[in-house]
């Protein structure tokens, strides 16, 4: 596979999905302006359709095994950013800690913006999926999502919530803000589902 890296130099990397490039950096891209949330304040709250079914504070997040990831990421708009360190709880130990067994196939994960995506439960539930709040050992930003952020590194960047603050549990799958603007419905990098059709 070649690539372009972030200089217009070519790679060669089989760690880089069709159509991306190598960032150095990490690029700052959101839908909504930029909310300041304290920790203290932040809850989430899941739900089946409008039945709410749990709500996690983060004094219990924090006390929750922590599970560190180190993944490749890639965003739609093609940058790719190699060995990002996320550090938080992973999504199916805490349903294992509250003891709620996942109701349905389909999920939309949201953001006290209003921001929505829909990420299959499956997904939700695999390891790597966590709940993130550090970045490289330290606090997530705000403008990188912060305090929390939910992390899916196996799908284009879109699907990893910024400023996480919901699971909606759903009896069919149902699309998200980018989803509604044209995006895919699943989004997996290496397979380029960036667009619907």
């Amino acid at each position: 596979m070649v690539t372009r890296g972030f200089f217009g130099k070519k790679e060669n990397n089989d760690r880089v999905p069709p159509g991306q490039y190598i960032e150095n950096r990490f690029p700052v891209l959101s839908a909504e302006p930029t909310p300041k949330i304290e920790l203290e304040n932040w809850n989430l709250t899941i739900f089946k359709n409008d039945e709410e079914l749990a709500k996690i504070d983060w004094k219990f997040l924090e006390n929750l095994e922590k599970s560190e990831i180190t993944k490749d990421i890639h965003c739609v708009t093609r940058w790719s950013k190699f060995d990002m360190k996320w550090a938080g709880v992973s999504v199916k130990k805490l349903f294992q800690e509250i003891d709620l067994a996942p109701p349905t196939d389909w999920t939309m994960t949201g953001s006290s913006t209003g921001y929505t995506t829909n990420v299959p439960t499956k997904d939700l539930f695999l390891e790597d999926t966590i709940i993130s709040y550090s970045y490289e050992d330290e606090p997530i930003s705000p403008e990188h999502g912060g305090p929390i952020r939910l992390i899916v590194p196996h799908l284009y960047f879109w699907k990893s919530a910024k400023w996480f603050d919901k699971i909606i549990f759903m009896d069919s799958d149902k699309g998200g803000f980018w989803e509604n603007y044209g995006y895919h419905m699943y989004g997996d990098p290496w397979k380029e589902q960036r667009y619907s059709g």
